[in-house]
């Protein structure tokens, strides 16, 4: 929610723009784009943090840069190399920060599915297709995709995300972009899904950010990590069920045993439930990166 203000202690240069999680600042030729402890779900951020959560996101995108052969806003994420007026708030910064390039931001979320489950699977449900997308009857709950689709939705800076045609993409961004987006973003899909599996994990859905800079579309804010993907247990996956998931799907699945409407402001986290979700960020980092992140 754009009015709120979550408390940051970096105060020497302009905060461009505070999201649910990631606080931007304006450096003048680049941003620096911070990963708090926050955790967003149903798109509220809950009043607990998540210690460690944002230094473990910040750190699983700079992999993914580095893996994925795309082009992308990372200019550095070494404290060291970050101009003197931050220098007061190098500790802070280390781990959980990078500068980034001033891309312009397009404003779809582009969204690549490659098992049914969560809004698509509602989707599915109640109208037999996912965002336009007809899919034969009878699948089943977390039913594997083939080929993934692209699903994108609308960013707004209040509310939630809505999910939209492909169709309705053409007249937010035009055909050109909207034709790059959509195969850019089931490459990259595709990609990192491959990956994943050699770590016998499943990445069975995820979103993307895509900017322009210089006539370019690149890949911008946060990639593939446990906020913006669903992860599964390859071992452990069964058709018709829930899956054993590293992602922040287990803080949902708890909340939805609570009588809470879902809007500001969300419950506190207890301690178990906390921990529990840290481990599942910690577990999935370790499992695609094979080093624990520095916390």
């Amino acid at each position: 929610m754009s009015h709120l203000k979550f408390p940051t202690p970096i105060t020497e240069v302009p905060l461009f723009h505070q999201g649910k999680v990631r606080d931007m600042y304006d450096l003048g030729e680049h941003f620096l784009m911070v990963a708090s402890d926050r955790l967003s779900a149903f798109d509220v951020v809950l009043p607990t943090e998540i210690p460690g959560k944002g230094k473990i996101l910040n750190q699983l995108s700079l992999f993914w840069f580095q893996q994925l052969q795309i082009p992308n806003h990372l200019v550095t994420a070494d404290v060291n190399e970050y101009p003197a007026v931050l220098k007061p708030h190098a500790d802070y910064l280390r781990g959980r920060s990078m500068l980034v390039k001033k891309a312009k931001r397009h404003d779809v979320e582009c969204i690549a599915r490659g098992y049914i489950v969560g809004s698509g699977w509602k989707d599915y449900q109640r109208t037999g297709k996912i965002c336009g997308h007809i899919l034969p009857p009878g699948l089943k709950l977390c039913a594997k995709l083939n080929p993934p689709l692209y699903t994108p939705s609308t960013k707004p800076d209040v509310g939630h995300d809505e999910n939209i045609s492909f169709e309705e993409t053409i007249k937010i961004v035009g055909q050109k972009t909207a034709e790059i987006l959509r195969d850019l973003t089931l490459k990259v899909y595709s990609e990192a899904r491959d990956f994943a599996a050699e770590k016998g994990i499943i990445l069975a859905d995820t979103k993307f950010e895509f900017g322009e800079l210089n006539g370019e579309t690149i890949l911008i804010d946060e990639v593939l990590t446990p906020d913006s993907s669903r992860y599964w247990a390859a071992d452990k996956y069964r058709e018709g069920e829930n899956q054993e998931s590293f992602d922040k799907q287990y803080i949902r699945d708890w909340l939805e045993t609570l009588d809470w409407n879902k809007s500001y402001p969300g419950p506190e986290i207890p301690k178990d439930v906390m921990l529990a979700t840290q481990t599942k960020y910690i577990e999935i980092f370790k499992k695609l990166t094979g080093k624990d992140p520095e916390l």
